[in-house]
């Protein structure tokens, strides 16, 4: 059985920091992307960052540099550092592993930022 747990969520300032950690069973992380998604009240669910087992990494707004994704392969671990964190980053966070015709998510972790 295949499980995504997210943590690290919370309330912070705007222009302060948060770490989202994901923690996977059941699959060999290596083998697939891993990636971080968002859904925002009344919003649709946004692609933030990816990366691949490679380690190869994507942005869904490589301008900003606000966010950093990781993984550790060993602990089955892919990570989210956040940034300056502004108010509109303010959502429910959730880790999603992709390969082929598999796509498994997380229950998410909710990120709240305000002042």
């Amino acid at each position: 059985q295949v499980q995504l747990v997210e943590s690290g969520g919370g309330l912070v300032q705007p222009g302060g920091s948060l770490r989202l950690s994901c923690a996977a069973s059941g699959i060999v992380v290596r083998d697939y992307v891993m990636a971080w998604y968002r859904q925002a009240p009344g919003k649709q669910r946004e692609l933030v960052a990816s990366i691949s087992g490679g380690g190869v990494t994507s942005y869904a707004d490589p301008r900003e540099g606000r966010f950093t994704i990781s993984r550790d392969n060993a602990k089955r671990s892919v990570f989210l550092q956040m940034n300056r964190l502004k108010p509109e980053d303010t959502a429910v966070y959730y880790c999603n592993a992709y390969l082929d015709t598999e796509d498994y998510w997380g229950q998410g972790t909710q990120v709240t930022v305000s002042s």
